[in-house]
């Protein structure tokens, strides 16, 4: 498991969805550790192009089109990752980068 691996959850219940993809944005020392939940970022179909918002698709091992929003990060047990999708380059990691960032509000 690693930054930047996209894999999709069940997610029973509020979510419009039975399963949502999401993407791990933890740094690594917290997804090596003994710690039971990682941080992640839901992935969807629609956005809108915003600065926190990333854009994804069938490069990522997606079906299509999608986008990674960063403004609606979660908890989510390391035991429910286990169907991964696929996986960010390097080029799109800088960019969950950004988006972090801008989300975040960090200089």
């Amino acid at each position: 498991m690693r930054r930047g691996e996209l894999y999709r959850v069940f997610k029973p219940g509020g979510d419009a969805k039975q399963y949502r993809v999401f993407a791990i944005v933890s740094r690594p020392a917290l997804i090596e550790s003994c710690f039971s939940t990682v941080i992640c970022a839901p992935v969807f179909s629609n956005g809108e192009g915003l600065s926190t918002q990333v854009a994804i698709g069938l490069d990522e091992g997606l079906k299509h089109p999608s986008w990674i929003m960063c403004d609606n990060l979660v908890s989510i047990r390391k035991t429910e990752l286990t169907d991964y999708v696929g996986s960010l380059s390097s080029g799109k990691v800088a960019q969950l980068f950004e988006a972090l960032r801008l989300a975040l509000d960090l200089d």
